[in-house]
């Protein structure tokens, strides 16, 4: 076996990032055949899919932000504004989104993460089933992944 000497360096260096970011994906697409099936159509890439709820006056009430890859909707960020909470608002983007993904991308699941003091319990009445906990994540807080079939 040879013994090699490597120097380890900890800057950040965004040209090695998209380097390693290129060398990872050659890497994955070439270990997996579903991955590699999805190199250069339309699925490979990344669909930002947002929903936005404006009160009468125009002002933010709430929003959905995620994207959509593959067969599966992402959602990155849910929130409504604490004056309209409890009214079902929160509900509607999520099932506007789910309906979106579905009927106009394809999407069979949805995936999302959420903090023990935000929604869990939301999610789980919209169907959602938690598939991941990691407790102190930050310390002192539970995060939960969560997905959902969509039918």
């Amino acid at each position: 076996m040879v013994s090699r000497m490597f120097r380890l360096e900890t800057e950040v260096d965004r040209t090695r990032r998209d380097l390693l970011r290129t060398r990872l994906h050659e890497t994955n697409t070439a270990a997996s055949p579903v991955l590699r099936a999805l190199r250069g159509t339309p699925g490979e890439r990344e669909l930002p899919l947002h929903v936005w709820a404006l009160d009468d006056t125009g002002a933010l009430a709430g929003g959905l932000v995620g994207h959509t890859w593959t067969t599966w909707l992402h959602v990155t960020y849910l929130w409504v504004d604490a004056r309209h909470r409890g009214a079902g608002l929160g509900s509607q983007l999520l099932a506007t989104a789910e309906r979106i993904a579905k009927r106009e991308r394809g999407c069979a699941s949805v995936r999302l993460e959420t903090w023990d003091f935000q929604a869990p319990d939301f999610y789980r009445k919209q169907g959602y089933d938690v598939v991941c906990v990691i407790p102190d994540y930050p310390p002192g807080i539970t995060e939960y992944t969560l997905t959902k079939r969509l039918s």
